[in-house]
């Protein structure tokens, strides 16, 4: 019972039951009375009928015979099925009037008096069943004598509700067949897909993300769930691609620079660079490198901070155009010595609130991407303005472009194009832009360079 495929039709047959048999104990109590109803009133009928025969066939024999009217009392019972009664004086003393007698104790004589149709239960002397009865009053000279009793046994009516209980018992048993093979067919449709997904979760959780999937045939929950878990194993595949390319990478990364460092260093001390300049150029290869080195662990410790929600910022007031010359510049070099074409245009001089060290981030790594990707004498701009309210920092480039299907893969973490970087320059300058306020805008053209612009609110 551990399984959905047994404990769904499980549940759902223990429901079928419940509610049918509540039901059939409604049925039952509403068909007990109505068949007491009925039967009630079909005796008052009768006693009302036969009453009114008897009273003419007395007054008749009355006024003729003067004795007891022959009432064919056998032959009414066989005809009505019920048992005739009579409860009251005698008409005609020392004369048999062929009626089963009643003491006339078990009957309201007010009620009588009244001319009202009674209706009670009594047990008939020297017998042990109970009966239904209804008495109507029969007048002579406008004086009431007593009642005649029409009565049925109480037993048909519980004979009538054990036919009805037998009927609904099949008609349950039907039901459950029924029920039980719609059941178990819905709960194999549905947990089969279940089962699937489960065994694929349970070979992700080892780490095979190629699990075999159930297909998505239709369009419900199930299908719903194997779409997203198909693309929940497809992000996870790639997020491990990612990781390992990202381990490959920032090893790499790491290496280049120490194994600098490690042969600078075992050449100074071994005293290899005897000259001052020899030594000069070793001690800024260290550096170097050594900046390269923090920078790397820094862009590491960045993306893991934001991942944790664990990044703050400080701000103040920040002179863009100052802080757009002092990127500007920093780059510098290269471009000359790449022969780049390299031009800052400042259409604006904005003041803003905000952290002038991470907005520098931003537009560093903007600039290291477009370098690294702008062939030797190609062309970047650097530029600033200020519209409608927003200011833009934009980046151009005249590089190879991006096209379509890569333009939000290069804002994953530990993604770079041809293999090349740790890949966490772009997606760290757009996760500082979130963080700013701003947002972080891609337009490029294969073959004709790509744009990156930084907006900001102006407030």
């Amino acid at each position: 019972m551990r399984s959905l495929r047994y404990r769904i039709p499980a549940v759902f047959l223990v429901g079928v039951l419940v509610a049918s048999a509540v039901a059939a104990v409604l049925a039952v109590r509403l068909f007990q009375d109505y068949t007491r109803d009925r039967t009630l009133a079909e005796l008052r009928r009768q006693a009302q009928g036969l009453a009114r025969l008897y009273q003419e066939q007395a007054i008749r024999s009355v006024d003729e015979a003067r004795r007891a009217p022959g009432f064919a009392a056998p032959i009414l019972e066989q005809a009505t099925g019920s048992r005739i009664y009579y409860a009251g004086v005698e008409i005609f003393p020392g004369e048999k009037s062929g009626l089963r007698e009643l003491p006339l104790e078990l009957l309201d004589q007010s009620a009588l008096d009244a001319g009202q149709v009674q209706t009670f239960e009594f047990t008939p002397p020297g017998t042990g069943r109970t009966y239904f009865a209804a008495a109507y009053p029969i007048m002579l000279g406008g004086d009431t004598f007593g009642a005649l009793v029409v009565a049925k046994p109480k037993a048909e009516l519980q004979e009538r509700w054990v036919v009805l209980l037998g009927r609904l018992a099949l008609a349950l048993l039907v039901g459950l067949v029924v029920a039980a093979g719609l059941v178990w067919y819905l709960s194999r449709r549905l947990t089969k897909p279940v089962l699937a997904l489960s065994r694929a979760a349970d070979e992700v959780a080892a780490g095979r993300y190629d699990a075999e999937l159930p297909p998505a045939r239709s369009k419900d929950e199930i299908g719903h769930l194997t779409e997203r878990f198909a693309e929940m194993t497809g992000k996870l595949a790639e997020s491990q691609r990612r990781e390992r390319n990202f381990l490959m990478v920032v090893s790499h990364e790491l290496r280049t620079p120490l194994t600098a460092i490690r042969g600078h260093v075992e050449a100074l001390r071994e005293g290899i660079a005897q000259d001052e300049e020899t030594r000069e150029a070793s001690l800024r290869v260290i550096g170097a490198e050594t900046e390269r080195l923090t920078r790397l662990v820094g862009d590491v410790l960045d993306l893991a901070r934001m991942d944790a929600h664990q990044f703050t910022l400080e701000e103040g007031e920040v002179e863009l155009r100052r802080l757009l010359e002092q990127a500007y510049e920093s780059f510098g070099e290269e471009a000359r010595r790449r022969g780049i074409e390299y031009e800052c245009s400042l259409a604006a001089d904005p003041v803003l609130e905000t952290d002038g060290d991470r907005l520098l981030q931003i537009v560093s790594n903007l600039l290291d991407n477009a370098f690294a990707w702008t062939p030797d004498g190609g062309r970047i701009d650097l530029g600033l303005s200020a519209t409608n309210g927003t200011i833009a920092i934009s980046v151009a480039d005249s590089g190879p472009g991006i096209g379509p299907e890569e333009r939000e893969r290069i804002f994953r973490p530990f993604w770079s194009r041809a293999g090349e970087g740790t890949g966490l320059g772009l997606p760290i300058a757009r996760e500082l832009a979130h963080a700013l306020g701003g947002e972080l805008v891609l337009e490029s053209q294969l073959g004709k360079g790509s744009r990156f612009e930084l907006r900001l609110p102006a407030g």
